[in-house]
């Protein structure tokens, strides 16, 4: 984590070695199995890691890009910059590129692969909907993403299972001349299953760890701003509006669910739960209700 006045988090900080352990295991494991039965495939694994190293460099552009949002300045978003230049100050970090998303979709994320290279975007349908003092609970809780180089920790996460899913998809079209031998489909199978399993652990550990750095923004958050209360606000407020925006608009912004301040509400012990980038809107106002005793104000 940068040095900054946002609460450190040793949670955070054990969760994302024992992820990464598990992950450098997977990725020894799944590389001696590519070398071993199919070295053609390591061509191929060097485009989808030099995709990764992309995503990671230009995270910012291209989740700008996928939101089509727009980088505003001070003249054109006052309020937003003075509330953002607050928190920074406060935070003591540096101050991110700020975005606006044209979309009803009342929301918010981070991206960036540094705290010096990020920013934060807001859609107006967020704007339309929050109050300043929720807004600012929005935004201290995606400033403390960037605090934590949450971006860069989740691309590094999950590119083994970009390299798996990429093999899972093309591992037939990449190795056609092998198919002449009689041990050409066996090794196929193979690749094929490992990259299944390689794609399913990798999923499960990235999701266990996108979930509770979910939890740690909003605790770094609610104490930045001594506010909690607000951002408790915010997240019913927007999780309840998610639950009335049409599943097509869902859809278009599917790939960028993982990096939002919130998805909509989902039962914390449906399957939904295991799968999901975000924990349930319970647990999550469940930790701010304890935060509030912690500062001794009612949520």
């Amino acid at each position: 984590m940068s040095k900054t006045r946002f609460r450190s988090d040793a949670g955070l900080t054990r969760r994302i070695g024992v992820v990464s352990l598990g992950l450098v295991a997977l990725y020894l494991a799944f590389g001696a199995v590519l070398i071993t039965v199919m070295p053609s495939a390591l061509m191929a694994a060097v485009v989808v890691v030099a995709l990764a190293w992309g995503q990671w460099y230009f995270s910012d552009k291209l989740a700008l890009a996928s939101m089509r949002a727009r980088i505003v300045t001070p003249e054109q978003a006052p309020e937003l910059h003075a509330m953002i230049d607050r928190l920074c100050a406060l935070a003591d970090m540096p101050k991110p590129a700020v975005a606006i998303a044209d979309t009803d979709l009342p929301n918010a994320f981070a991206t960036g692969r540094s705290p010096s290279h990020s920013a934060v975007c807001v859609t107006t349908g967020i704007l339309k909907r929050l109050d300043a003092e929720e807004l600012e609970g929005v935004l201290s809780h995606e400033l403390a993403h960037v605090a934590h180089r949450d971006v860069s920790v989740m691309t590094v996460a999950s590119s083994l299972g970009l390299l798996a899913g990429f093999l899972i998809r093309w591992a037939p079209f990449l190795g056609n001349n092998r198919d002449r031998n009689n041990n050409g489909a066996l090794m196929f199978l193979v690749v094929w299953i490992a990259s299944m399993v390689a794609y399913f652990i990798s999923f499960l550990l990235t999701r266990a760890l996108s979930r509770y750095r979910e939890l740690s923004a909003d605790r770094a958050g609610a104490y930045l701003t001594g506010k909690p209360s607000a951002l408790a606000s915010a997240l019913m407020k927007i999780t309840g509006e998610m639950g009335r925006i049409p599943s097509k608009d869902l859809r278009e912004v599917e790939n960028m669910s993982a990096f939002f301040f919130a998805t909509p509400a989902f039962s914390r012990d449906s399957l939904a739960g295991l799968m999901s980038s975000h924990p349930p809107v319970e647990k999550r106002i469940d930790q701010l209700a304890r935060i509030s005793a912690d500062l001794g104000r009612p949520l």
